[in-house]
């Protein structure tokens, strides 16, 4: 039979730990997740001299500014150049006995077919025209260009009044066996001038035909009216058809 030994006790049962395997431990505790450091906060830098908060340099934006304003002003410039003259109004013509005026639109560019006696004289560039009808055979057309200077626009004024000077005897040339003859009317003193004409055109076994011509320029701007129908000039409406050119320049605003 075993002894004990004096003064010594005996070791308390302990139960096996079924969740660790282990009769003696416990399971160990599960790591604690290592602490971060929390962010230090960044101090704003100063914005740099001669610069706005948030925003480009100052200088920058001042000519970024100033080119908005020349880019304005150009267009608005090349907009006003662009801008149509002032045409007559059908009331403006001399009146038709029988039949009011009807006026098409002011339309960029020349017509599509060109006056009477002014074929290939007239520039496309900075033109512009206007079309007039009546219930009749009576008819009217305004052509208007802006040219680059005052004197370019001198020299398409003498152009025309030339070209029209000229038009009977180049009409004979290319007709034969007609007849025509033209007139000068004189000039007028408004802005800086203008002039009208009268040609006449008959064909055998035809009507004979009229055309009036007003050419007038202000500054940089000519304008050339003009009238026709069937008739010879001593039906023309000359006294009428000068108020025309006269209001036709004034009209003009170049």
């Amino acid at each position: 039979m075993p002894t004990r030994r004096e003064g010594s006790r005996p070791a308390p049962y302990r139960r096996p730990c079924a969740a660790c395997g282990s009769r003696d431990r416990p399971p160990p505790a599960a790591p604690r997740p290592p602490r971060r450091p929390s962010p230090r906060p960044r101090r704003p830098r100063p914005p740099a001299a001669g610069t706005g908060p948030g925003g480009p340099p100052l200088a920058t934006a001042l000519v970024a500014a100033a080119a908005a304003l020349v880019l304005t002003a150009s267009t608005s410039a090349a907009a006003a150049a662009a801008a149509a003259p002032g045409f007559l109004a059908g009331a403006d013509l001399p009146p038709h006995a029988t039949s009011p005026w009807y006026a098409g639109a002011v339309t960029k560019g020349l017509p599509e077919s060109a006056p009477f006696c002014l074929d290939g004289v007239l520039p496309a560039a900075g033109s512009w025209h206007r079309a007039f009808g009546t219930e009749y055979d009576t008819g009217a057309v305004q052509v208007s260009v802006r040219s680059s200077s005052p004197s370019a626009a001198a020299r398409l004024a003498g152009a025309l009044e030339r070209k029209v000077a000229a038009c009977a005897a180049d009409w004979l040339r290319t007709t034969p066996g007609g007849t025509a003859s033209w007139q000068d009317y004189g000039t007028l003193p408004v802005e800086e001038g203008a002039h009208v004409y009268g040609v006449h055109t008959s064909m055998p076994e035809s009507e004979p035909g009229v055309h009036l011509f007003g050419i007038g320029r202000d500054g940089s701007t000519v304008t050339v009216v003009q009238w026709g129908e069937m008739g010879g000039l001593s039906h023309a409406p000359v006294a009428g058809f000068k108020k025309t050119t006269t209001r036709a320049v004034n009209k003009l605003n170049p």
